[in-house]
């Protein structure tokens, strides 16, 4: 006999009833800050991935048994419900569609100055590189379709893995830079300790 999967998506609509029913929710939005400062989910709390996967055991022992994770479309969402199954938080669910699908579904959510989610830009930069290594391989050497297929090699590891070294490498740049970037002690201290 098999037991059913976990489940561990939260549709919006069903966050936005949680938000107006449950008082121990933690909502726990992991992308870059200059992402959660474009838009984010009203009462959510901004712990950029890196922080997270840094800090499990820290953040985690402030979690309470309700958190819902969100980025902008799931994926690093999930890898932040994986660090924390690790630290012995089973119970996280992950937001489907993101803090946008939120904000499409009608919740509350805070605008600030527009950006290009980090997705968009690695697409763009992906996309870039191999219509350069094509054309330049067409127009200058052969030699330069080579970038194309470098990287073509890192979006499929990249897929394998549920990693993106080109995300991270673009989160450093300054134009992904908030104001005020989290540490991780006021990122973790931001959010109030279990059963307060």
């Amino acid at each position: 006999m098999t037991s059913a999967p976990t489940v561990t998506t939260l549709d919006p609509r069903t966050l936005r009833q949680w938000m107006a029913q449950h008082e121990d929710l933690v909502v726990v939005d992991v992308r870059s800050a200059a992402e959660f400062e474009s838009l984010h989910i009203r009462g959510s709390y901004n712990v950029p991935l890196p922080l997270l996967s840094e800090h499990t055991a820290e953040l985690a022992a402030r979690l309470g048994e309700r958190v819902v994770l969100v980025c902008q479309s799931g994926v690093r969402a999930e890898q932040a419900r994986q660090r924390l199954s690790t630290a012995g938080i089973d119970t996280a669910y992950v937001l489907t569609g993101g803090a946008p699908g939120f904000a499409a579904a009608g919740g509350d959510v805070v605008r600030g100055a527009q950006r290009w989610d980090l997705e968009r830009q690695v697409r763009m930069a992906a996309g870039s590189l191999v219509l350069t290594g094509l054309v330049g391989g067409r127009l200058i050497s052969p030699k330069v379709r080579a970038l194309a297929g470098i990287v073509g090699t890192g979006l499929a590891f990249s897929a394998a893995s549920n990693t993106c070294a080109m995300g991270k490498a673009l989160a450093a740049m300054p134009w992904n830079r908030a104001a005020d970037e989290p540490t991780a002690t006021s990122a973790i201290s931001q959010i109030p300790a279990a059963g307060s």
